[in-house]
């Protein structure tokens, strides 16, 4: 049952994102929400007590790319709200398996559009930049500023979902 509702979540995230470029907060706090209360029905406070541990390792593994401009807040929410449901071991595998697919679809999306070779150049600037100025935002390649083609995250992270229940 927790594999269904888990799906269901991420399709209908990655559906809104596709189509608004935005993941709603009634989904994503209402998704952990449930999962929190389904698992304490379920389980008690230990079942309970795990599925916020999933959501904090959800979030904590997906706040940094927030924070340096590359992922937006639905995203992080997102990530946390299947961690709820998932448990903290299989967030960490969430977590993996959605930034290699997103990795892999940022780059199919680059090349399809033409932009690989620039994006493969801005990944050269940002570390070099991160090298002489600490790891912080670059302002030029942020999701607000940046020129390339925009990725809808939500994609990656039902990618993610999937590997991460099909390899349990």
């Amino acid at each position: 049952m927790i594999q269904t509702v888990v799906l269901a979540i991420a399709g209908i995230a990655c559906v809104w994102d596709l189509r608004t470029r935005r993941i709603p907060n009634a989904l994503t706090f209402g998704a952990a929400a449930g999962a929190v209360l389904f698992h304490l029905i379920t389980g008690g406070v230990d079942a309970a007590g795990a599925s916020l541990g999933g959501w904090a390792v959800g979030v904590a593994l997906s706040v940094a790319p927030f924070m340096l401009g590359g992922r937006g807040a639905g995203d992080v929410k997102l990530l946390g709200a299947l961690g709820a449901w998932l448990g903290p071991a299989d967030a960490l595998w969430l977590a993996l398996y959605t930034g290699v697919a997103g990795g892999v679809i940022a780059l199919g999306v680059a090349a399809a559009c033409g932009y690989l070779p620039q994006a493969l150049r801005n990944i050269w600037l940002l570390i070099a930049y991160w090298r002489l100025a600490g790891i912080r935002p670059m302002a030029e390649l942020t999701l607000q500023t940046g020129g390339g083609p925009r990725v809808a995250y939500a994609t990656s992270i039902l990618a993610g979902t999937v590997a991460t229940l099909w390899l349990r």
